[in-house]
């Protein structure tokens, strides 16, 4: 993958033949990579060559006033999804949806919404 990335080039495994490639790479981790990279779990110069464009994407319990618009924006798809009419939460659902600690971000809320 290094040498993809830097040379844009690979060879197969067993094979002598180097193959020119062409590749974007768009990678995503909740790890702190640096960290990682201290305590010997991530490789640093991969690390370089993957930190060209760095978007810091806040956690969902860090933006819950997002979470609203999220629950509708989730009820829409999902009621459309499967074909019923559209759905919305009252005021203490809302409430209780702001106030949950969501270790899953926007994939557990959607899944919540989903059930619900």
């Amino acid at each position: 993958m290094l040498r993809a990335l830097q040379e844009g080039k690979i060879t197969r495994v067993g094979g002598d033949k180097e193959i020119s490639v062409d590749v974007r790479v768009v990678a995503a981790t909740n790890k702190d990579l640096l960290r990682e990279v201290e305590d010997k779990n991530f490789r640093l110069d991969l690390y370089h060559r993957l930190s060209v464009i760095l978007i810091h994407v806040p956690s969902l319990n860090d933006r819950r006033d997002d979470v609203p618009l999220l629950v509708e924006h989730f009820l829409e798809s999902v009621c459309a999804e499967y074909g019923m009419p559209k759905k919305t939460a009252d005021k203490e659902a809302m409430t209780a949806l702001k106030n949950h600690q969501w270790t899953g971000n926007i994939r557990e809320l959607r899944n919540v919404v989903e059930r619900l």
